[in-house]
């Protein structure tokens, strides 16, 4: 028994240890567009263009996407390459042997990658905006990609035509006696098909759908949260005259 609580204890530090080395990430907040109907589909139109290719979402439907406002003839035409019924998971198209001999090992799911990525202080979104928004080019990586959020990515950029490549302008300076790495900025080495605002607005909606996707009731979750607490704060002021007008005749 008390090795089993020693355990507990070790790998409780560990889960602990791993969530604060994630949040000392200098993120950036991501705008919340999952109430955004038009911005959730432009992110739904982004993944399955540059996602889905090596990422599945295999525990979301395509049918699902009705719930953007996307009639099932919209998602068939233009959101559904590898498969033929809008019942179908969202499963990626490559041999995952051949996934693992290109990038080390098999693509994750992503249906749930918002949640994961959550920390104490921020939430998943934030992780993956600025994941998406910190790719550089590094010759010395056998992608020839690199990120500041993620170190010895494996994966390449995936929206580097969209974005361009860019170089970071990193400054060394004093810090507790020693010395640290400072971003300073980035430098555009080669343009791509979208300006930098461009960019960070689809990488908000590519964001916000992933977001959505990893619980697509959330909104409504919310909203049904705050009428039950509106119902118990009323139910309160109820249940304490009642109480009061019942003890009166007893006092």
């Amino acid at each position: 028994m008390k090795k089993w609580i020693v355990g507990c204890l070790i790998a409780f530090g560990m889960a602990s240890g791993a969530m604060a080395a994630k949040s000392e990430f200098p993120l950036d907040k991501a705008p919340n567009l999952t109430n955004d109907l038009a911005a959730l589909q432009s992110g739904a139109k982004l993944f399955v263009n540059y996602c889905l290719n090596c990422h599945s979402a295999s525990f979301f439907r395509f049918n699902r996407l009705t719930e953007l406002g996307l009639t099932e003839r919209q998602i068939r035409d233009n959101l559904m390459f590898f498969s033929d019924r809008v019942g179908d998971q969202m499963r990626a198209n490559i041999d995952p042997h051949q996934a693992k001999a290109w990038f080390g090992a098999q693509p994750p799911d992503l249906t749930l990658v918002a949640r994961s990525r959550s920390g104490h202080t921020y939430p998943g979104r934030d992780y993956l905006y600025t994941l998406l928004r910190s790719y550089y080019r590094d010759d010395t990586k056998i992608t020839g990609w690199n990120n500041l959020t993620f170190d010895s990515i494996g994966m390449p950029n995936p929206l580097w035509e969209l974005q361009g490549e860019r170089r970071p302008i990193i400054e060394t300076v004093a810090h507790g006696g020693g010395e640290a790495r400072v971003l300073r900025g980035w430098e555009q080495v080669k343009p791509g098909t979208m300006s930098p605002a461009e960019y960070d607005r689809a990488v908000a909606e590519l964001v916000a759908f992933l977001d959505w996707m990893s619980e697509p009731n959330q909104n409504q979750r919310v909203r049904l949260g705050v009428w039950v607490l509106i119902f118990l704060g009323v139910f309160t002021v109820v249940a304490w005259r009642l109480n009061a007008a019942y003890w009166k005749d007893v006092k």
